[in-house]
C-alpha cells in the first residue's frame, strides 16, 4: 500500500477507536506512545503530550456515555516528508446518548471541523504522533458533559 493510502486508512482506524469502542488493540496500531493531543477547541483542555495508556483511558471514559458515535473523516490532504507526514481532513462527528436519557431535550451532540494531525513511520507502520481537532461548529455541545459525568 502506498504511503498516502496508508495514512488515509490510519485516519479511518482512528475513527474506529471511538465508533467501534475498541480501546484494547486499536490505539496501539494507530497512535504513538506518547501522543500529543489538542482538543482545546472542543473541550477547553490545553494541548498536551500524554502516555498512550492514559489517552486510551480518556477515550474509553469519554465515549462511555454515548450509545453510538459516528465520525466521518474526509477530504484528506496528505503531505509526506520522508518518515513524517501531515494530514489535514474534514470531520463530522455525531454522538448519541442512550434512548430515553435526554428527557425532552436533544440526544445528539454534533461536532464539525478539521483534523490537523501528524504521523511518523514506525517499524509497525504509520502512527499518529499528534492529533489536533479544530471545531468550527457544534450543536448541543452541552451534551459533551455526559462524557465528563461518566469519566
Amino acid at each position: 500500500m502506498d504511503d498516502r493510502a496508508a495514512l488515509i486508512e490510519l485516519m479511518g482506524r482512528y475513527a474506529d477507536i471511538a465508533d467501534l469502542k475498541e480501546f484494547t488493540d486499536l490505539p496501539g496500531r494507530v497512535l504513538t506512545d506518547p501522543v500529543a493531543v489538542d482538543f482545546e477547541s472542543v473541550a477547553g483542555i490545553p494541548p498536551m503530550t500524554v502516555p498512550l495508556d492514559d489517552y486510551t483511558g480518556v477515550l474509553r471514559s469519554s465515549f462511555a456515555a454515548f450509545a453510538a458515535t459516528h465520525h466521518v473523516i474526509t477530504g484528506h490532504v496528505v503531505e509526506i516528508d520522508g518518515d513524517r507526514a501531515t494530514i489535514h481532513a474534514h470531520v463530522r462527528a455525531e454522538h448519541w446518548l442512550p434512548a430515553g436519557t435526554a428527557g425532552d431535550g436533544p440526544d445528539r451532540w454534533l461536532v464539525a471541523g478539521f483534523y490537523d494531525n501528524e504521523a511518523i513511520r514506525t517499524a509497525g507502520g504509520w502512527r499518529l504522533s499528534r492529533v489536533r481537532l479544530t471545531a468550527t461548529h457544534q450543536e448541543n455541545a452541552h451534551l459533551s458533559r455526559a462524557a465528563v459525568r461518566t469519566g
